[in-house]
């Protein structure tokens, strides 16, 4: 295999053709085999991601960076698809090779941890290889777990309602921190009769809404071991998700699948949709409108329930260079021109230095950083919730079981009753 210089043509349009049909996201050759070392002190580390192959341009160009400054360290890299990534990675984590330095998310330091793959960072910290101050609104606790430093966030974003706003002015609806949701369900209404669009997307497989309504009541999706919600508690969110779809509220779940994998809301069979904050280029590549970011609905007029969540980086405990990782990690996440190079692509950057250094000029990267400093100001975060493991499977399960329920293909009391056996297996509970 070769490293990230000198990827064969080949392999480049098989990425892009992989982009085209499926989600925008390609795939690079990778080095095989753990970080090495060489007679002259100069260390090789594995580094690999998913994400689209802009993402790799950029990461590309930070690598240079780093090697500049360190030249006696050399970062071979890999990316794949999101799907392909940890399906290449429960391979190589399996047969005890799995790369020094990796991408992650928080739904999968758990279940990792469990496996013993992760590096507890903490002694790198002690020993000054890893700064873990100057990070944004607590994002430098987001990756502890059970007392231990299993990640280090690189971009933040928090989930918001991104909305179509020639279509809610023609509503005249303006969302307003603190609205609840039963003026969203107003404003859905006004949607539909004002402009003859559905008012969103639909709700079913929206897991990470899900959760902060929850927290909005006193629960979560997860507790550290278990699903932190009732049968009931489901049954009453996705009853009401399927009543919108027959009253006009939401979209018509057929014809999202249909223009899939352009969205709902770019393809304008709806007038909102609720996602990630930083997602919101995707609807200005995708669609002809002008699109913004609008408050999560509340419960009780104050509460959302919303917290910064995060990409990280995370280490291998078979790494044979610790040091040279830690040193990887801290350049990634405090370096000013890392910051500059890699611009929102992976949300709005977790440390106050890369925050300072990349002030966007353009209108949607302006407007994302603009609604994660309304959070903080309006005081609304949270501490994240910890993902016990197998929650990543419970969130597969969770848009898949949704997705047929809002196809027709299962009813709500079956939907259930198959999302929290499939969850309870997974969870071991």
């Amino acid at each position: 295999m070769q490293q990230r210089k000198g990827v064969e043509r080949r392999t480049v349009l098989k990425a892009a053709g992989a982009s085209l049909a499926v989600t925008g996201l390609g795939a690079t050759a990778t080095a095989c085999g753990g970080g090495s070392g060489s007679g002259d002190g100069t260390v090789t580390i594995r580094y690999a991601w998913w994400g689209a192959e802009d993402r790799a341009r950029r990461i590309n160009k930070t690598i240079d960076l780093f090697e500049k400054k360190y030249p006696k360290i050399k970062v071979k890299t890999d990316f794949q698809p999101y799907s392909d990534f940890w399906k290449k990675f429960n391979t190589q984590a399996s047969g005890g090779n799995p790369p020094d330095v990796f991408q992650n998310a928080i739904g999968f330091l758990r279940k990792y941890d469990a496996k013993n793959v992760l590096l507890d960072l903490e002694e790198q910290v002690k020993a000054g290889n890893l700064r873990m101050e100057g990070f944004r609104a607590g994002l430098d606790t987001f990756g502890e777990i059970d007392g231990k430093l299993l990640g280090v966030p690189v971009g933040s974003n928090s989930m918001a309602l991104v909305i179509d706003k020639p279509v809610y002015a023609r509503a005249d609806i303006t969302p307003e921190m603190g609205w609840t949701w039963d003026d969203f369900d107003e404003a859905m209404a006004r949607v539909r009769d004002r402009t003859g669009r559905a008012g969103d997307s639909g709700m079913y497989g929206v897991m990470y809404l899900y959760d902060l309504y929850l927290r909005q009541n006193g629960k979560a999706f997860f507790t550290e071991d278990a699903l932190g919600f009732t049968e009931s508690d489901l049954t009453r969110w996705w009853t009401k998700a399927e009543k919108g779809v027959t009253s006009g509220l939401f979209a018509d779940p057929k014809k999202v699948a249909q223009i899939k994998p352009k969205s709902a809301l770019s393809a304008e069979l709806a007038g909102s949709e609720f996602t990630w904050d930083n997602f919101t280029v995707r609807y200005t590549s995708e669609g002809r409108s002008e699109y913004g970011l609008a408050p999560i609905p509340t419960t009780d007029g104050k509460r959302t329930g919303q917290y910064l969540g995060s990409l990280m980086l995370s280490a291998s405990r078979r790494t044979e260079h610790p040091v040279e990782v830690a040193r990887f990690i801290d350049f990634m996440v405090h370096d000013p021109e890392v910051a500059r190079i890699m611009g929102y692509d992976r949300g709005v950057p977790a440390t106050t230095a890369q925050y300072a250094a990349y002030r966007p000029t353009d209108p949607v990267n302006k407007a994302i950083a603009a609604y994660e400093e309304s959070l903080v100001a309006a005081d609304v975060l949270e501490p994240v919730t910890p993902h016990p493991n197998g929650a990543d499977i419970c969130e597969a399960a969770f848009l898949r079981i949704g997705e047929e329920l809002g196809l027709g293909k299962r009813s709500v009391a079956d939907a259930v009753e198959q999302f929290f056996d499939e969850s309870k297996t997974a969870l071991g509970s």
